[in-house]
């Protein structure tokens, strides 16, 4: 395990240079997680015979990869940076990927924020070209985990979100401490593990939308279990009761919301019938 555990001070989070610019393997993993979920979904809609087109589902992913940009980068900026206000005052440099002149590309990125940002992306595109929006919600809920997992393994590979100290043989040191390898642990719960049970469960679905609301759950329960593992925000810290990330308060939301989604729907399903 010795070079596992010093693979940091081996290994460069810039994989290539074009120019003067850097390409990050954060990145590269970032555009697979993209190509993965489109490709899964492309394959979903063959397999399954779902009634969507090849040209509305990769018109469809364009909206949803637009909200899920502005809404990571402006929910970071709400819900994890100290220098909100200055944003909100100065919003153009939300998306300025300079820093005293240096290229030092677009940091801070919230999944909460995406989710909001795909929510209403998606949304907006339902009412637009008259879809169903939580025919789209399933979709996106079985075809987007296995892409999660690249991003995830691209979190490890730039050497952020790094894991609590720890003293198990697995470990990683950074900076001279051994901590969880924990994005490795939210690729596998929150990205491998939810698409294997939604994949199975997908044609025992009961209503529309059931897919999603099971997604919303999981994916805030494994995130919960996930934080254990993850070192809190420096800039944040605990929030509350004294062990509780933000992480952690932004998935009690999702869980909640997604129970009550899951009632409303299932009613809904019911006085339909």
């Amino acid at each position: 395990m010795g070079l596992w555990s010093h693979i940091y001070e081996h290994f460069d989070p810039v994989a290539f240079y074009i120019f003067d610019f850097p390409v990050h393997w954060y990145g590269i993993m970032y555009v697979l997680a993209l190509l993965v979920a489109l490709f899964f979904a492309s394959w979903l809609v063959k397999h399954d015979r779902l009634p969507i087109s090849k040209s509305e589902l990769e018109s469809y992913f364009i909206w949803v990869e637009i909200g899920v940009i502005l809404g990571a980068r402006l929910g970071y900026v709400i819900f994890y940076d100290t220098h909100t206000e200055y944003y909100l005052t100065h919003p153009w440099q939300i998306f300025n990927p300079f820093l005293d002149g240096t290229f030092v590309g677009i940091r801070g990125m919230s999944y909460h924020g995406a989710l909001i940002g795909f929510l209403i992306a998606s949304y907006l595109y339902a009412k637009l070209y008259k879809k169903n929006f939580w025919f789209l919600m399933d979709l996106v809920a079985v075809s987007v985990p296995l892409g999660y997992v690249f991003g995830r393994i691209g979190n490890f590979l730039n050497q952020e979100l790094i894991g609590r100290a720890t003293d198990v043989s697995w470990g990683i040191y950074v900076n001279g401490v051994l901590r969880h390898p924990s994005q490795l642990y939210e690729a596998f719960l929150e990205g491998f593990l939810i698409f294997v049970i939604l994949f199975w469960y997908r044609k025992r679905k009961k209503f529309d939308g059931e897919l999603m609301v099971m997604y919303g759950f999981l994916y805030g329960l494994f995130r919960f279990i996930g934080e254990f593992f993850r070192e809190p925000d420096i800039q944040l810290g605990y929030i509350c009761c004294g062990w509780m990330t933000m992480g952690q308060l932004l998935s009690l939301a999702m869980l909640a919301v997604s129970l009550i989604l899951y009632f409303i729907l299932r009613r809904r399903r019911v006085e339909t019938h």
